[in-house]
């Protein structure tokens, strides 16, 4: 069966417009499949990460002052009290993970060792200080200090990329979305 060149012209226009429409779903689908409770707990994730880290810094510079334990003591505790904050954000994280978007899923999986590590080795420090209150700057304390400024470093600069890369390709899709772009 031979096509006129008419109806050829209109099968190939009709394709192009049902392929259009087929993308243009796909770009609103590309930010709307995340999970917006995920995208609002990562950005408050992402907040608590950056004083835990700036507080694990000035931790860290301890270990080169002589200051008293206690001051050792009091920021250690405040560094506990920011590690489980941000312990409850992550459970929260936990239970939403089977309903974010692929790259929700991954910030999550990312965030769960690293929190470990600050929580055993914040553990390992306060028992440390509770042990050696007249010299805490000696045995493995400093090297704990130094491991958690690094490990919520590595916390705080993931969190903020996922937040950012979230923020991009919504600014990504509004525009295509404008300039009437399709994915390919």
């Amino acid at each position: 069966m031979r096509m006129s060149k008419k109806g050829t012209q209109f099968l190939i226009a009709g394709i192009a417009l049902v392929s259009m429409l087929l993308l243009s779903s796909r770009l609103t689908f590309a930010v709307t499949d995340e999970n917006p409770d995920v995208t609002r707990l990562l950005t408050e994730a992402k907040e608590k990460a950056a004083v835990l880290s700036q507080d694990a810094d000035q931790m860290e510079a301890f270990t080169r002052s002589n200051v008293s334990w206690e001051s050792h003591a009091t920021m250690l505790e405040d560094i506990k009290q920011h590690i489980n904050d941000l312990g409850r954000v992550t459970e929260k994280l936990q239970s939403e993970r089977n309903s974010a978007s692929p790259w929700q899923q991954q910030a999550i999986d990312r965030m769960l060792p690293l929190m470990r590590e600050l929580a055993s080795n914040t553990t390992a420090a306060i028992n440390h200080l509770k042990e050696h209150q007249t010299q805490p700057n000696t045995g493995s304390y400093p090297e704990y200090l130094k491991t958690n400024a690094e490990t919520a470093h590595k916390l705080s600069d993931m969190i903020a990329s996922f937040v950012e890369y979230r923020e991009t390709r919504a600014k990504l899709a509004q525009l295509e979305q404008k300039l009437e772009i399709a994915r390919r």
